[in-house]
């Protein structure tokens, strides 16, 4: 079974230099970058969780409390529905603009609204937790200097992954170079 979403970054390894985007179809939203050691782990333990919860679901369904069973079925899939949106929280590209997907939001930036994409050293959050470190993150800068931040060097994705960051940054710089307002 092919898994899309672990060779997002291949594309840029393999690529010539002479070629900036390697991407054949533009208007498909992508992530530039393989998700982080921490996200994948999050995701596998809640979907261990689900699979306790789900053989807990057959036992109440052949012991005859099909109410008990139904709850425990729904809960297993609010789990495995979470994993699934753990997955997929990041930053997105495609030729219409860049999206910063989070656990319970998205928000959609088109290209022609970005004023600048840079990389800036500030506090940022350790694994989305309320504590913050000093570190770099990727920002885009809208209209009228409202930043958005976008990726950071301490989130789950890049935590003690330097070069990764870089060449995500690098990446997301890339299309906005190419699309950007």
């Amino acid at each position: 079974m092919p898994l899309p979403f672990l060779t997002a970054d291949r594309a840029f390894d393999e690529a010539s230099d002479d070629v900036a985007l390697p991407f054949d179809d533009r208007d498909r939203w992508r992530r530039p970058y393989r998700p982080g050691p921490w996200r994948v782990g999050a995701a596998a333990l809640l979907l261990l969780l689900a699979s306790y919860v789900l053989f807990a679901t057959m036992i109440m369904a052949l012991a005859g409390s099909l109410s008990a069973a139904g709850i425990s079925m729904a809960l297993a899939l609010l789990i495995i529905g979470a994993s699934l949106r753990l997955l997929r929280v990041g930053a997105w590209v495609s030729a219409r603009g860049l999206r910063r997907v989070r656990f319970l939001t998205t928000v959609t930036v088109p290209w022609g609204r970005v004023s600048a994409v840079r990389t800036v050293q500030q506090p940022v959050r350790w694994l989305g937790l309320p504590r913050t470190v000093q570190g770099q993150a990727l920002v885009v800068v809208r209209g009228t200097d409202t930043a958005l931040p976008l990726l950071t060097t301490h989130n789950a994705d890049f935590l003690a992954r330097s070069r990764a960051f870089d060449r995500a940054a690098d990446g997301i710089e890339v299309w906005a170079d190419e699309y950007g307002g």
